[in-house]
């Protein structure tokens, strides 16, 4: 597998655009749209809240086909909470790209982001996606990122080619997110795109284990959404031939290297976040274990306050790994900050505080924990805790 440069239109067939439509009063863009030239099979992971969004209502009954061509995703408001009129908006914004594009407006997939409670401007939206349809380029990957951005601070996207049914295959995805993201699909997006021929109920298969080892690993402030979701596309036209053994091996490790990418990302860009935390846990009993115990860790509030403050504060993990559902056995834990010892057997060491502080200061934190009762192991990612954090959220209705 190769990274390479590019976003959702570095597969074969698939063009973008991303255009400002007068949704957020910034001016900036808000309306992105991503279409393959001919119908891909599809498969999408939403929203685990029980208070879901209209256009996520209307895209998981659109991708119950296992077809997709488009998908149209506004940033600026989320469309949440907008009962009757919101559901009929949400439609409407399917048909409307249907009938741009010229094709089934069941195969259209619809996703906003934004303040909850608001009804969409509709005035604004429907020629938005008219200019969105005739500004579609091979080259317009980045902009669609930018117009899926809301409190990010930058664009996330990535594209990796690899070899797969004896031929060259391309992996290419956007995704947002900064705050309200926990471990059970946050306020994201992620949109993947592929010229690979993989069946419909493979891809889903795929996507879930890709997006369970990666997105659902990702904490910023334990807050899940109303209106995320992760869709992938694969056209088919790169002409492989039926992935089976170790080019279907290939092929998953392609797909999650491309979700765990775009979940650092989301994390490093965490509201306010200054650090990227990530979080090891190995010798747990079984994988469940491990990835609650490093959720825990990256979720609690005292670890991130701590790592702000660049203080290695060992004491805040193992409470967080004491309450994290976890089999755990207190005697048999040990924690590494960075390449430094901490705890062993549960009980602290005489280490160099300095040179944890040191690890602290850095961009990026790393946190081992060994639990000592087996064999599985999981990571988790988080960011730091800050003033701005707060800030942000206070000010973002207003």
């Amino acid at each position: 597998m190769k990274v390479i440069k590019g976003s959702v239109t570095a597969p074969k067939g698939f063009t973008a655009s991303g255009i400002s439509s007068g949704i957020k009063r910034s001016g900036k863009k808000d309306l992105a749209l991503i279409y393959s030239s001919a119908p891909a099979n599809a498969a999408g992971v939403f929203t685990q809240n029980k208070v879901k969004a209209a256009p996520i209502i209307i895209s998981m009954d659109h991708i119950r086909s296992g077809k997709a061509q488009a998908i149209i995703a506004n940033a600026g408001c989320a469309n949440a909470c907008t009962g009757d009129q919101g559901l009929a908006d949400a439609r409407l914004m399917a048909d409307a790209t249907a009938s741009s594009l010229n094709i089934n407006a069941r195969h259209v997939l619809v996703a906003s982001t934004g303040s909850i409670g608001s009804y969409l401007p509709m005035k604004n939206l429907l020629p938005g996606i008219r200019s969105a349809s005739k500004r579609l380029s091979e080259h317009g990957g980045a902009e669609a990122a930018e117009a899926i951005m809301t409190t990010d601070t930058r664009k996330k996207e990535i594209a990796v080619k690899l070899k797969a049914g004896g031929k060259s295959v391309t992996i290419g995805a956007i995704a947002k997110g900064s705050g309200m993201i926990a471990p059970n699909m946050a306020t994201m997006f992620a949109f993947i795109t592929t010229d690979a021929n993989v069946p419909a109920y493979d891809l889903k298969s795929y996507l879930l284990k890709a997006v369970d080892r990666s997105f659902n690993m990702t904490v910023v402030d334990r807050e899940t959404s109303t209106n995320d979701c992760v869709f992938i596309l694969a056209n088919g036209q790169a002409g492989n031939r039926m992935l089976s053994g170790k080019d279907e091996k290939d092929f998953i490790s392609a797909l999650e290297y491309v979700c765990t990418y775009l979940a650092r990302e989301i994390a490093r860009d965490g509201e306010g976040a200054t650090k990227l935390m990530e979080i090891r846990v190995a010798g747990a009993r079984s994988e469940k274990d491990a990835r609650a115990a490093a959720r825990s860790v990256a979720g609690s509030d005292l670890v991130k306050s701590a790592i702000f403050g660049e203080d290695p504060n060992f004491g805040r993990i193992m409470a967080a790994l004491g309450y994290s559902g976890a089999r755990l056995d207190p005697c048999l834990v040990n924690i590494f900050i960075g390449s430094i010892e901490v705890v062993r057997g549960g009980k602290t060491l005489s280490f160099d505080n300095a040179k944890a502080r040191k690890h602290l200061k850095g961009k990026e934190v790393l946190i081992t924990v060994m639990l000592g009762l087996g064999k599985s192991n999981a990571t988790a990612w988080g960011c730091d805790l800050t003033y701005d954090y707060v800030k942000i959220n206070a000010e973002y209705h207003t």
